[in-house]
């Protein structure tokens, strides 16, 4: 099968419909398989077309990234913006606090910060690919 004729499984809107708190509740401290699977998965492309809908920069997203490897999901989750915007700040902290609620230390935040990292590629992806569009 050619994989560049491969239609994706879910629309953004189906993805834009998935709880997200609870994948990162059940993904981000589960063993390779698949809850880890589905949060990378389904769960980061959901997460992405969200924020990218609330006008969310794929570079904020990256900070985030950095600062709860840096720092932790609870001490990103206290911070009073965690993204720019009032809609995604709320929406993140909600995430932020899923995570940081199982006690996963270092290795539940190091998983976290690699999610958010993923979120921002996909989210730059479909904004390159939006402005891709636009230019043809």
């Amino acid at each position: 099968m050619n994989d560049a004729t491969h239609l994706p499984d879910r629309t953004d809107e189906e993805l834009a419909r998935l709880d997200i708190t609870v994948l990162l509740r059940y993904g981000l401290t589960a063993e390779p398989g698949s809850r880890r699977t589905a949060l990378f998965g389904d769960g980061a492309a959901a997460a992405a077309v969200v924020l990218d809908r609330l006008g969310t920069e794929p570079r904020s997203v990256a900070f985030l990234a950095d600062t709860v490897r840096a720092g932790g999901l609870a001490r990103a989750a206290e911070l009073p913006e965690p993204l720019p915007g009032r809609d995604a700040a709320v929406l993140v902290r909600e995430w932020l606090l899923a995570g940081a609620e199982l006690a996963g230390g270092i290795p539940a935040d190091d998983t976290a910060a690699t999610w958010l990292r993923a979120v921002a590629t996909i989210v730059e992806l479909k904004q390159l690919t939006r402005e891709r569009g636009r230019s043809t």
